[in-house]
């Protein structure tokens, strides 16, 4: 889904996990490269194992050309919401929401959101068409974060 009044695109997923084994996913910087689905994230470059309020990582990205980027922990709810942000100012969120009512098993819905209303450059972020292409990167993390639990 795309929001350009809150400047924000998201996708959500019931993945069939609790939220605190995903939410363990999620806080580790290690796991990213293995359910990112724009392929531009390649690794940890620095960070602690797992993430926290204010904490600093950076990753090994690519996009056409390699750089490393380093976020910082902007929201931080445990087993219920994450949140970091680069230099550019756009922020990366996940929201996890338990479900229980009339499920067999545990299930969580997963919302991803790639939020730019406080970048630096939305000028930019519309001329490369990052909405567009981040919300097909985003559903393709929810599916490779579901694969996780397959």
């Amino acid at each position: 889904m795309f929001d350009s009044k809150h400047m924000a695109v998201c996708a959500s997923r019931v993945i069939p996990a609790s939220a605190k084994e995903i939410f363990d996913i999620l806080a580790n910087p290690s796991m990213h490269s293995k359910i990112d689905g724009s392929g531009t994230v390649r690794g940890t470059v620095h960070g602690p194992g797992r993430l926290y309020l204010s904490a600093k990582f950076a990753m090994s990205m690519k996009m056409v050309i390699p750089y490393r980027i380093t976020n910082t922990v902007v929201e931080f709810e445990e087993n219920r919401l994450i949140a970091w942000r680069h230099f550019g100012g756009h922020i990366w969120r996940y929201r996890l929401c338990e479900m229980d009512e009339g499920l067999p098993s545990v299930a969580t819905e997963v919302t991803e959101c790639f939020d730019y209303s406080a970048a630096k450059s939305i000028r930019l972020i519309r001329l490369i068409d990052a909405p567009v292409k981040n919300l097909i990167a985003i559903e393709k993390t929810l599916e490779r974060l579901e694969v996780v639990f397959s």
